[in-house]
């Protein structure tokens, strides 16, 4: 039994990483993981959350839902930051806790940001799907709802245009970092762009009236979900949260990176800082354009508020960006999720083809394998049940990655490098973005912690009947 629990909680050797990705060419610079970043945070989630929590849980006081969720995801933001600038490995989380903590719980981190962009893709391109749906609607082309909408949605069987739009990145993605990294850069420029076209256009169509009361008051839903108070903004920080996850794709590929030691903070830091100030001002203009109950079950509500403000040209051609600007979320999605596949692989943890690299050094067989998956979810799956399911999974890597500065810098500058950014308020900050994760995920609907609960537990069914067995072969 010692040897059992000496063999789950043994630490990894850092330099077992380094050189296992020293095959993987460091070609992403600070404006790369910039683009990344906002692509990645800056998505679906912009042009649907502020309405639908603001109809759902807040009212106007969605943008202190929205507030509240960056301060607790720049908390963590700060954690990764040091984590990615001392331990610079593919995987992010996963690899970090499997050399701060032990094999175990470098698993459990990491499958549970597995599920997160498994049912991120699946989510954005969902949400691509409807806004490219809402914007050929005006011009009379459709398709038919069973080939729209997820099953059970609006006679929907299928939605085949998020099943294209995934097939399409992987395609991208298949042929180099690089490659992606410049059509990332190009989107990510036309998307802001596009969004700052709706904040000054909205502007002119604000209403004070709709921003009264700020705060609703307190009701339950017929649905029994939460209205109004500090509890609906407490409910819209849960639901927003998984609007700032994105950095973390951008430590998932640290072994791509230039520089690493500087370029992964300034990444990680500037990138949620730009996503977080787009968030708030979407969010403010957006509640005081039309009153908060009209963007109701709307997965399209910056389009339809333009359009209805009397601004259809603009609506069209925002919306059009805005479609565009998605895909830059599905490419930093998919990059990170197929790294961390391939961390799988390499660790021996799933099958170690997904540790391959290709003739060009790219982990295509973990690539297709998420695309796929995410495939299949985005396909069948109804756009409002991904939302909450991909925070879930989120914010458990975010309390490990939190806790797990206190170790981190006892082994900075002995056996693991010393990093370019540190945590500032230690050891106080630290505590405050693991209780902060804590109390978002507390406040996920049941269902979407029930899931989590499931899905938990597959993972540690695969660890111990698969994972833990082939490690140790692999070790030998």
């Amino acid at each position: 039994m010692g040897d059992f629990f000496k063999r789950i909680f043994r630490k990894e050797d850092p330099t077992r990483y380094e050189d296992k990705d020293s095959n993987l060419e460091r070609v992403l610079t600070v404006k790369d993981f910039l683009s990344l970043g906002v692509g990645t945070i800056v998505s679906t989630s912009i042009f649907t959350l502020p309405g639908v929590v603001a109809a759902k849980h807040a009212g106007p006081a969605v943008i202190f839902s929205f507030l509240i969720a960056a301060v607790v995801a720049g908390l963590v933001a700060f954690a990764y930051a040091e984590m990615a600038s001392s331990m610079p490995f593919a995987g992010s989380a996963y690899s970090w806790i499997n050399v701060i903590f032990g094999e175990v719980f470098g698993w459990i981190a990491g499958w549970a940001l597995l599920a997160e962009y498994f049912i991120a893709l699946a989510f954005v391109a969902s949400g691509l799907s409807a806004n490219l749906r809402g914007l050929l609607a005006p011009m009379g082309i459709g398709l038919p709802n069973y080939l729209s909408n997820a099953i059970g949605v609006n006679g929907g069987f299928v939605d085949i245009v998020a099943i294209l739009v995934i097939a399409l990145v992987a395609f991208l993605l298949s042929y180099g970092v690089s490659e992606a990294a410049r059509v990332e850069n190009i989107l990510v420029v036309m998307k802001v762009v596009a969004i700052l076209v709706f904040i000054v256009v909205g502007a002119t169509a604000i209403k004070v009236k709709n921003y009264i009361p700020l705060v609703p008051a307190y009701h339950v839903n017929s649905d029994g979900t939460t209205f109004g108070g500090w509890q609906g903004i407490y409910a819209g920080v849960s639901m927003i949260f998984l609007s700032y996850i994105g950095f973390d794709s951008i430590a998932a590929n640290s072994a791509e990176a230039k520089n690493p030691e500087k370029t992964m903070p300034r990444g990680i830091i500037g990138s949620l800082v730009i996503a977080a100030t787009l968030f708030v001002a979407v969010a403010l203009v957006l509640v005081g354009m039309f009153h908060y109950t009209s963007y109701a079950n709307n997965a399209e509500p910056v389009g339809w508020a333009l359009r209805h403000a009397g601004h259809p040209i603009v609506a069209s051609v925002v919306q059009a960006v805005a479609v565009l600007g998605m895909f830059t979320a599905l490419i930093g999605m998919m990059m990170a999720g197929s790294r961390l596949l391939y961390s799988f692989g390499r660790d021996g943890m799933l099958p170690k083809s997904l540790g391959k690299l290709n003739k060009r050094n790219l982990p295509n067989n973990a690539l297709w394998t998420i695309a796929i998956v995410a495939i299949v979810i985005g396909a069948f799956c109804p756009f409002a049940f991904l939302a909450q399911l991909i925070s879930a999974g989120t914010l458990i890597a975010f309390m490990f990655v939190s806790l797990g500065i206190y170790p981190l810098r006892r082994r900075e500058g002995v056996d693991l490098a010393e990093p370019g950014f540190k945590m500032p308020f230690y050891p106080v900050m630290p505590f405050l973005a693991f209780l902060g994760s804590l109390l978002v995920f507390w406040g996920l609907d049941n269902e979407a912690k029930l899931y989590a609960l499931c899905w938990f537990i597959i993972g540690l069914v695969v660890y111990f009947s698969f994972g833990i067995k082939h490690k140790d072969a692999e070790k030998q």
